[in-house]
């Protein structure tokens, strides 16, 4: 747990995916769209990526995408989405220096 907080410390916008999943690319699209450049960990593409996935959960979240926004756990694609449509998450990418308007 300690190695995911350090990692997600380091950078505005943090997000642990799967290659192969498509709602972690949706997620992805959607900072890309912003001209955010988030850190992407593809958990099965890297060294120790299912002990990061173990931490995750001892965080309380099991599932990918895992976005962290301000070294903060924000949630998965259904969050992000949420918080698009309220028009929360610029402010929210504003405030963490991910974006700059």
């Amino acid at each position: 747990m300690e190695r995911v907080q350090r990692m997600v410390s380091e950078r505005p916008v943090v997000i642990f995916s799967k290659s192969s999943c498509i709602m972690s690319h949706t997620v992805k699209s959607l900072f890309n769209d912003f001209g955010v450049n988030p850190t992407v960990y593809e958990l099965d593409e890297i060294p120790r990526g299912r002990e990061i996935e173990q931490a995750l959960s001892g965080l309380g979240y099991s599932t990918v995408p895992a976005v962290f926004i301000g070294g903060e756990l924000v949630g998965g694609t259904n969050e992000i989405m949420s918080l698009q449509l309220k028009r929360g998450l610029k402010p929210m990418l504003i405030r963490a220096g991910a974006l700059w308007v």
